[in-house]
């Protein structure tokens, strides 16, 4: 009995195998209104990197000195490393030929297509500004000019948006002598845009460069 067991069995597997090997697979059909007839658009523009942002908002990074930059970022560029605007004003933070030489750069198509170096030039922009503006800032933080209180980020965002000349004769003017950028944002506006930041990490430097 074992030994017809041991033939039986072995046998009975190979058929199991075979019947499995040889059962055809039934189609699956895809419906009409899934398959996919046309290419597909692209999201991303042709010869740009993945630096460009997706997003619709900015992301919330904190109230501290990378979320100040990258709000800044955004309402300048939308965070674009790579943009140049109308006016002719580079990368992620909109700089000009001017601020660039200042800070020691004089290669726009380097500062363009290098995200690290416009980093470093943001820090060293807001470092000095914010040395220029020292006094300004121990004197009117926490005052208010035409109803906004103005905070160090408010004064170093306006700084940016207008140079530090302008913010000195808005704040001694209480607010009269406003400037506009050419797209129609204010010092004003940025002051109360971005108030509210701490960003006491970044050091007031006389003349930096990067």
């Amino acid at each position: 009995m074992k030994k017809w067991s041991c033939i039986i069995c072995p046998l009975i597997m190979i058929l199991v195998l075979v019947n499995f090997g040889f059962t055809t697979k039934s189609e699956v059909k895809v419906p009409e209104k899934l398959k996919v007839k046309e290419p597909t658009l692209v999201l991303f523009p042709k010869n740009r990197t993945i630096f460009t942002p997706s997003f619709v908002t900015p992301p919330f990074l904190g109230s501290c000195y990378i979320g100040f930059k990258e709000a800044l970022a955004y309402k300048e560029s939308q965070g674009d490393y790579f943009i140049i605007n109308t006016l002719g004003y580079l990368g992620k933070y909109q700089f000009g030929i001017g601020t660039l030489q200042l800070m020691g750069v004089y290669n726009a198509t380097k500062f363009l297509n290098d995200p690290s170096l416009q980093e470093k030039v943001f820090y060293t922009n807001i470092s000095r500004n914010k040395w220029i503006l020292r006094k300004y800032i121990k004197y009117f933080v926490g005052r208010k000019v035409k109803g906004v209180e103005v905070t160090e980020s408010g004064i170093l965002a306006a700084a940016h948006l207008a140079g530090p000349g302008n913010v000195m004769k808005y704040l001694y003017s209480n607010g009269r002598k406003d400037v506009h950028d050419a797209y129609g944002t204010s010092l004003a506006d940025y002051l109360k845009k971005f108030s509210g930041y701490d960003i006491s990490d970044v050091s007031a430097i006389r003349n930096p460069k990067v």
